[in-house]
């Protein structure tokens, strides 16, 4: 593992005085995983306070926003309570054939075992007007909560898809459960891996963009370009920043 100050220069992707967003690669935690080593205790040992605002995936990449202070730290969390943040994933699934543009509006809860799922039996989940939901009578009893994702799939041939996933709502493992019960799961996702799967280098799921008004009232967009390795289950040809272009392009 590199040194705080080594490992800060190469992730910082925007920066005031209050906050920042780095740049995470994936299979490192933000914080707070047991027996592991996280972004925040790194930062912490080297002298840093630093306390997390937006808290991915240990197996997801891309941009994490931090605050250096409680008080910025109060301010950038009401956003995200709000729904006031633009936040905005891609996720590489298969198969293809997705909608060009779909909605997922599925409760999520936390099953006896602990994992998160869909508040319904999966074949009760309808498609209707590019909107994957479920009647109410077939929601389960246990405790659960609306959760809704807008999805556009920038890239699709046939086999793999593309998708820009803008979560609406905020809970736990939210975009990587959604596409995964409407059949169309994150390449290499370990909550969802079949054992006649092979074996993948990575989680395909990165942060793209946050956009967030700064404690200093300045509105801030950063953009999280995927490395090169994310595009590995693509066929060969697709470029890059061709998909990228039409990530940005979407409105959802």
């Amino acid at each position: 593992m590199p040194s705080w100050s080594e490992l800060r220069s190469a992730i910082v992707l925007w920066e005031d005085e209050s906050c920042l967003v780095v740049d995470k690669p994936p299979g490192l935690s933000v914080m707070g995983e047991r027996h592991d080593t996280d972004l925040v205790t790194i930062a912490a040992d080297a002298g840093e306070d630093l306390r997390w605002v937006n808290r991915i995936d240990k197996v997801t990449s891309g941009a994490v926003l931090l605050a250096k202070s409680k008080e910025a730290h109060g301010a950038l969390t009401r956003q995200f309570q709000q729904r006031t943040v633009a936040k905005s994933y891609l996720a590489i699934c298969r198969p293809g054939g997705f909608p060009g543009r779909a909605t997922i509006d599925l409760p999520l809860m936390t099953a006896g075992s602990g994992r998160i799922r869909v508040a319904a039996d999966r074949e009760r989940i309808r498609l209707d007007d590019s909107r994957w939901h479920v009647r109410p009578e077939d929601e389960h009893a246990r405790k659960h909560f609306p959760s809704r994702t807008e999805c556009s799939a920038i890239h699709d041939d046939g086999d793999t898809v593309v998708v820009r996933a803008d979560p609406v709502t905020g809970r736990k493992h939210q975009i990587r459960v959604h596409l995964a019960w409407v059949g169309h799961a994150i390449v290499g996702d370990p909550l969802f891996l079949r054992k006649t799967d092979p074996p993948e280098a990575r989680t395909y799921l990165h942060s793209f963009r946050v956009g967030f008004r700064a404690p200093s009232d300045e509105e801030v967009t950063v953009e999280a370009r995927p490395a090169d390795d994310f595009w590995a289950p693509l066929a060969g040809g697709v470029v890059p920043e061709d998909v990228l272009d039409r990530a940005r392009a979407q409105v959802h």
